[in-house]
């Protein structure tokens, strides 16, 4: 019964990525892509950690851990990309 719950709310997160992905391809600015992109990375971090829960694997949190690393490291390299290429800005 909770494995159905867990993998449930995976499947209601998955379908909430997709107001990210929409975002990410019409976002007007950089920074509204960029925080689309952090968004669905840590959408699939959770969804990697209730699948992990669901299907009892905890090897796959381990997955989930590395996968948040990177989308962090993501995130602050596009943003310091942004702020190098703009013009007086620090």
């Amino acid at each position: 019964m909770i494995e159905q719950i867990l993998l449930g709310a995976a499947t209601a997160f998955v379908l909430v990525s997709l107001v990210g992905v929409y975002r990410t391809v019409t976002g007007p600015t950089m920074p509204d892509r960029v925080i689309a992109i952090n968004f669905i990375g840590s959408n699939v971090v959770i969804v990697i950690a209730l699948i992990a829960a669901a299907i009892g694997e905890p090897g796959a949190l381990d997955i989930a851990l590395v996968y948040a690393l990177l989308n962090f490291l993501l995130s602050i390299s596009i943003s310091k990309f942004q702020v190098d290429s703009e013009e007086g800005v620090l």
